[in-house]
C-alpha cells in the first residue's frame, strides 16, 4: 500500500462536496457534505449499540439492507437524535439528494452529527442543496470532511493505493469524531469509498471484522455516540474481478481497509476534546485476542491513567490498575510495562513489580505530544493496540457549554 492524497475522492468515480448551509450559526464553518458515486456501489455500514440511536441511523439501515448505495449526504450540528420527526427529516434529505442529483432517494446513506434532541429543519438543508450539487468535485474530499466536523480541530482523511488482481485500486476516509468516543461496533462518523469491485457480502464481513481491530478499539471520554455510524461504499470501477469469497485478493482488501481505518483511530484518538497527546496502548504476547483486546482497551479507557499523561507522570501503578478490573484473563505476576515516546523509553515495572527508573527521564519520555504505552503479557502469541488521548481541564470547558 502507499498513501496518497484525496480522501474520498482519491478511488475512480467519486465527487464530493461541502458548505454552510445555515444549521451551525457560525458562518466560516461548513455543515453539509455530499459524497456521490458515478454508479451504484456496493456498500456496509456498521451502527452504534445505543438504544438511543439518531434517526438518520434507521432510515440508512432501511436504504441499504439491498446492500447497495450510490451516496452519502451529512449535515453537523444537529445529530436530528430524540426528534418526533426525526425519520422524516433523514427521508427528506435523502429525497432532496434524489431531486438534485438523481440518485435514487432510497441509495442514500444519511448521517447527522451535532446536538442531540434539538428539532432539525429541512429548510437550511433545501436551500442549500443546489450549491451542494453544483460544487461536487473529484477534488472535493477536503469539503466534505471539513462539513462533518463538530468539536473536531483537525480534518481526518486519508487515502492509499492497492493491488488487487492486477489491478490498481484506491481506497479512502473520512472521519469525525473529538468528543462522545466509546464505540462498540462502530464509532463515531465514518465514511470510506473505494473503487474495487467487491460484492457486497464480502464488504460487510470485512468491515465487520475490521472495527473490532480498529473503531471499536478507541476511547476518548467512555460516552458512546447516539450517533455512530461506519460507512463504506465500493463502486467496482477499478475493474478488478468481483470479490466475492475470501481468498488473496479479500486480505488485500482487508488489509487496505485496515490502513484507512487505523490512520482515522489515530487521528480521532490524538483529537480528543482538549486533548494534549495520543495515547497509543500495545499489548503483546497475550494468551487470546480477547485478552490482548481487553487489556489494551481498559487501559487507554482509564480516567486516572489519562490524567496521569496529561501530567507526564509515570503512575505506572495505575496501568496495572486498569489492567487488574478488565476481566482480562491475564497473570499479573508476568506483566512487564515500559512507556516509549519519540524522546526514548522507560522500563517501570517488572514481572507486575516496581523496579528502579529515573524520574528524570520518564518525565521527558512522557512529555511528547504521542506515548506509547508497551504492556508485554508474557502469556502467549497474541497482540492488540487501542488509542486514547490524555484528560485534560480542556476537556472540562469544552463540555460545560457544548450547547452554546
Amino acid at each position: 500500500m502507499v498513501k496518497i492524497n484525496g480522501g474520498v475522492t482519491a478511488p475512480k468515480g467519486f465527487k464530493a462536496s461541502g458548505i454552510h448551509c445555515g444549521i451551525r450559526k457560525n458562518k466560516i464553518k461548513k455543515d453539509l457534505a455530499l459524497i456521490v458515486s458515478d454508479v451504484r456501489a456496493a456498500a456496509a455500514s456498521v451502527y452504534t449499540t445505543n438504544l438511543v440511536k439518531g434517526a438518520p441511523i434507521t432510515v440508512t439501515k432501511n436504504n441499504i439492507r439491498d446492500g447497495y448505495a450510490q451516496a452519502i449526504i451529512c449535515n453537523s450540528g444537529n445529530a436530528n437524535t430524540c426528534n418526533a420527526n426525526g425519520i422524516e427529516i433523514a427521508e427528506q434529505m435523502c429525497s432532496l439528494v434524489e431531486k438534485h442529483t438523481g440518485v435514487k432517494r432510497n441509495d442514500v446513506i444519511v448521517a447527522s452529527t451535532g446536538v442531540i434532541g434539538q428539532t432539525l429543519d429541512i429548510t437550511p438543508i433545501a436551500n442549500g442543496m443546489e450549491s451542494l450539487t453544483s460544487l461536487l468535485s473529484y477534488d472535493g474530499s477536503l469539503d466534505a470532511a471539513n462539513a462533518i466536523m463538530t468539536t473536531d480541530t483537525i480534518v481526518k482523511e486519508v487515502a492509499f493505493t492497492y493491488t488487487v488482481g492486477g489491478k490498481e485500486c484506491r481506497i479512502g476516509g473520512i472521519a469525525k469524531g473529538s468528543g462522545m468516543i466509546h464505540p462498540n461496533m462502530a464509532t463515531m462518523l465514518v465514511f470510506v469509498t473505494t473503487d474495487a469491485n467487491i460484492s457486497p457480502a464480502m464488504l460487510q464481513k470485512a468491515l465487520s471484522e475490521d472495527v473490532k481491530a480498529s473503531f471499536n478499539m478507541v476511547s476518548v471520554d467512555g460516552d458512546t455516540s447516539t450517533n455512530d455510524m461506519v460507512s463504506v461504499i465500493a463502486n467496482g470501477l477499478a475493474g478488478n474481478d468481483i470479490i466475492d469469497s475470501e481468498g488473496e485478493s479479500f486480505d488485500c482488501f482487508c488489509e487496505a481497509l485496515a490502513g484507512v481505518t487505523q490512520t482515522l483511530c489515530k487521528l480521532i484518538a490524538k483529537d480528543g476534546e482538549g486533548a494534549t497527546k495520543l495515547i497509543e496502548c500495545h499489548t503483546y504476547n497475550a494468551k487470546s485476542n480477547e485478552c490482548a483486546r481487553t487489556v489494551a482497551k481498559s487501559v487507554i479507557c482509564s480516567s486516572l491513567f489519562k490524567a496521569a499523561m496529561f501530567g507526564a507522570d509515570a503512575n505506572w501503578g495505575r496501568v496495572l490498575c486498569a489492567i487488574g478490573y478488565s476481566g482480562a484473563d491475564v497473570d499479573v505476576n508476568k506483566i512487564d510495562v515500559k512507556f516509549v515516546s519519540s524522546a526514548g523509553e522507560v522500563s517501570v515495572c517488572k514481572n507486575g513489580s516496581a523496579i528502579d527508573f529515573s524520574e528524570e527521564i520518564a518525565k521527558k519520555v512522557l512529555s511528547e505530544n504521542e506515548i506509547n504505552v508497551e504492556i508485554d503479557l508474557n502469556d502467549g502469541d497474541f497482540e492488540s493496540r487501542a488509542w486514547g488521548c490524555d484528560l485534560t481541564y480542556d476537556y472540562v470547558k469544552i463540555n460545560g457549554d457544548y450547547r452554546t
